[in-house]
């Protein structure tokens, strides 16, 4: 079941169009992400779903009712959705506790329901230690506890996060989006995330929506996305790519595309003609490396021009010809700069777009 339709959907800021027309369903209980390079409508969308914007065509439904369009907007509070933000918004004078029941004060809440929840929202965030802190007294990750505890302790149908662990340290950003992505599914509620960062919406996402320029790029997992994405820009914000530019030069069992004079690929793709011109897309992770010579096709004799020691794999740049192109391997391995190699890439790894 769909528990949020977005129909058609346009948010302009005076001349400038942030969102073009973009239709999307998401599921109930689904953790969707919204991912993209900045500008690219991803924020604006989120705002829209939380009633903090107006839209300026199209419309939004949360469970089947509809919450905006052109001439409607049902204020934020009675759209049953949470937000955590970029910046948390706590208040600083109010203690941990203060700050999570202050939404169920604003509702006329029971004061016995609000302790009640309360303490079961700190505990589901590991927190229940801190009822009576400040949160000056709080750590980042702390802080961002809290603004999930007290988004969650409304029981929202929809939860919105607006780049949630940009303000944390890489470690504890790593660590909090397992935690996320745990907590979400022990609830089961409905979620809306928006992140530039592509492992951030590998780990947690059930499914990706890729923006660009205000048009949704690609949906799919992240499985699919990062195997088979659909367009060259999936491709290359998706994770690490080589892509060359090239020439078509025979279609037969494999197509084969020139990339130079030095450098000829054979892929399995069958959806091009001779001529056409194309990118071709391969992930560094797929070139294997060899110091000693090898045979089979798709085997090119390079010459390592530096390497990385990123401590699970070494990052290995080498040139074939007037051709630089990258590696990934895993388990690392020493190399010299200068070092002759030989590379092969398997033509099933190479996808080919049209240029």
């Amino acid at each position: 079941m769909n528990l949020i339709s977005i129909r058609e959907l346009v948010k302009n800021y005076e001349k400038n169009r942030a969102v073009d027309k973009v239709s999307l369903e998401i599921k109930e209980g689904e953790f969707l992400v919204l991912l993209g390079p900045s500008g690219c409508g991803k924020t604006s969308i989120l705002r829209c779903i939380a009633g903090l914007e107006n839209v300026s065509d199209g419309e939004i439904l949360i469970d089947g009712q509809v919450v905006s369009s052109k001439h409607l907007s049902v204020p934020p509070e009675n759209r049953s959705t949470g937000m955590v933000f970029q910046s948390y918004a706590l208040w600083p004078h109010k203690t941990v506790a203060q700050n999570v029941s202050f939404g169920l004060e604003l509702k006329n809440t029971k004061s016995s329901e609000i302790k009640e929840r309360v303490a079961e929202a700190l505990s589901l965030v590991g927190l229940s230690d801190y009822t009576n802190r400040s949160i000056s007294q709080l750590s980042g990750g702390q802080q961002q506890r809290v603004a999930l505890a007290r988004a969650v302790v409304l029981k929202p149908k929809v939860l919105l996060f607006d780049e949630p662990l940009s303000n944390l340290d890489a470690k504890l950003r790593e660590h909090m989006r397992f935690e996320l992505r745990q907590l979400q599914k022990l609830l089961g509620i409905t979620t809306v995330y928006v992140t530039h960062d592509q492992q951030e919406a590998m780990v947690v996402a059930d499914r990706i929506v890729l923006l660009k320029e205000g048009k949704i790029n690609q949906i799919s997992s992240p499985v699919e996305i990062y195997e088979q994405p659909a367009t060259l820009f999936s491709a290359d914000f998706i994770g690490v790519a080589n892509i060359q530019t090239g020439q078509v030069v025979s279609k037969a069992a494999t197509t084969r595309v020139k990339i130079s004079d030095d450098f000829e690929i054979e892929c399995e793709s069958l959806d091009f003609n001779e001529s056409d011109a194309v990118d071709a897309m391969f992930r560094p992770e797929q070139c294997s490396i060899s110091t000693t010579p090898i045979e089979g096709i798709n085997v090119w004799k390079g010459i390592i021009k530096k390497t990385f020691f990123l401590g699970n794999l070494t990052d290995v740049y080498f040139q074939i010809g007037s051709i630089e192109l990258r590696a990934q391997i895993s388990p690392p391995k020493q190399l010299a700069v200068g070092q002759t190699i030989w590379t092969q890439i398997q033509p099933n790894s190479i996808r080919l777009y049209r240029h």
